[in-house]
């Protein structure tokens, strides 16, 4: 606006002016904001397409990988009773292993004491597993009750297994020191031993506890070694965790049951491959899919114009799906050269399926041979992601292509500001234009009245209606 105009003609300037300036901005208007929103789809879709490629990539890396084809998976026939791992090393085979006891750390207790005892002048109580245990040193302070002990020995014996609590019969009050062990294996019974006078009614010894002498201490329940056989050989252990029975194989014993054999079975872990393998198939068929939505032409009605995907016709993308088909097909080494020969073949959409028999059928006849035809530097995951690392690097195909859109974005920020800027300055033309030609007219209105009124006033003018 240009203040009040249109006074001296009585023409509607405001709305000339508005209507021209309109009529010179809207189709640049229309232009770039066509632009934008084209760019930012294909921003948008290079997105997609980045993100599926990610994905399909960190696949490749996944089964690219020897160790998964040296992996070794351990069943038990009874998990109740025992479970087992194993390592690359391990041999297949099958074990039969019969649990009759196992490893149990110790139970053993103090005299009996009285309610009211105390540690008088206190001191120290020293705490070891078996004779030739290291020893912890628990500071009791004077005057400390039965409660006060336990809850001095609990927390300075906290990183040991050690675990004190007090036992009172309830005929007749008198209590007892308990001690339990989580360490397993013969000989690591609980002892405590002190120097001072006044504690020597907590010490216990080694000697088994006698139930028919109040004044005795010992070992209630004697911390013992598990006994198992493994193929029919009687073994015994200090631990339940069992290394070094079977090279490279950990049996971790849960129960005892002498009873009942229990069948380990040693294998190369398969179903850790075909996880991987299927993850591989659903990456690719994710990235198929992504690119067929961001290359397809999609009817939408008689007389109506198509959906046309977001990269339809774009070299890039024709590019990299050609390369991925071609190294699809080129055979590797090894006695399963291609895909199909582990039962992955191409449906009509392009996308892969799985037939899971012969996938399975192929891992049981030669595991290392569907090693051969995945890993390595001439390996298909290799293949595959030179293939596509130049559109995922951070300086790739991809990453440039959106570069130069955001470019676009930004020039077409910078051709509106110029678009306004020149807007502004037409408006302002304009308006004086039409402004000195409403004076103009303005003045001429005047001139012409007075020139009407001079006119009428002469002798013998005769005015004509």
């Amino acid at each position: 606006m240009a203040g009040i105009t249109g006074i001296g003609s009585s023409m509607d300037i405001d709305g000339m002016v508005g209507a021209i300036v309109a009529a010179e901005k809207a189709p640049k208007e229309a232009q770039l904001a066509r632009l934008e929103k084209a760019t930012t789809s294909k921003i948008s879709a290079l997105g997609q397409l980045s993100g599926a490629l990610s994905t399909f990539q960190t696949a490749l890396n996944n089964l690219n990988d020897a160790s998964l084809f040296e992996e070794r998976s351990a069943t038990s026939s009874d998990s109740n009773l025992v479970t087992a791992t194993a390592g690359k090393t391990a041999q297949n085979g099958s074990y039969s292993l019969k649990i009759e006891q196992l490893a149990s750390g110790s139970k053993t207790a103090s005299k009996v004491l009285g309610s009211a005892f105390t540690a008088g002048a206190g001191g120290s109580l020293n705490i070891r597993l078996g004779a030739e245990g290291s020893v912890t040193e628990v500071k009791i302070e004077p005057g400390a009750t039965l409660s006060e002990i336990r809850d001095a020995l609990n927390t300075q014996l906290k990183d040991t297994g050690i675990t004190a609590d007090l036992v009172t019969n309830p005929s007749d009050g008198k209590t007892r020191l308990a001690m339990t062990s989580t360490s397993t294996g013969i000989g690591k019974d609980v002892q405590i031993s002190s120097d001072a006078a006044d504690l020597q009614g907590l010490t216990i010894g080694s000697a088994a506890l006698s139930s028919d002498d109040p004044d005795s201490s010992g070992v209630l329940e004697a911390a013992g070694n598990a006994k198992f056989s493994i193929n029919g050989l009687a073994l015994d252990s200090e631990s339940n965790v069992i290394d070094g029975a079977i090279p490279d194989v950990t049996f971790t014993l849960l129960a005892a049951d002498k009873e009942k054999t229990v069948t380990v079975k040693i294998d190369q872990d398969r179903a850790g491959v075909t996880a991987n393998v299927k993850k591989f198939v659903d990456a690719y068929n994710a990235l198929m899919t992504t690119t067929n939505s961001l290359t397809s032409i999609v009817k939408v009605g008689e007389g109506k114009e198509p959906v046309t995907g977001e990269l339809l016709g774009d070299s890039s993308v024709r590019g990299l799906l050609s390369n991925i088909r071609s190294e699809m097909t080129t055979p590797g080494s090894g006695s399963f050269g291609v895909l199909t020969d582990l039962g992955i073949t191409t449906q009509k959409d392009g996308t892969l399926a799985i037939n899971d028999a012969k996938l399975k059928t192929a891992l049981e006849k030669d595991v290392d041979a569907v090693g051969t035809l995945f890993t390595g530097d001439t390996g298909l995951m290799n293949r595959l992601d030179s293939k596509i690392k130049g559109f995922t690097a951070s300086d790739g195909v991809l990453s440039q292509r959106v570069s130069g859109l955001n470019t676009t974005i930004n020039s077409i920020d910078d051709q509106r500001e110029a678009l306004t800027l020149r807007i502004e300055k037409m408006q302002t033309r304009l308006f004086s234009q039409f402004n000195a030609m409403d004076s103009m007219i303005g003045q001429l209105l005047t001139t012409s009245d007075w020139l009407t009124q001079t006119l009428e006033g002469l002798p013998g003018f005769v005015k004509k209606d």
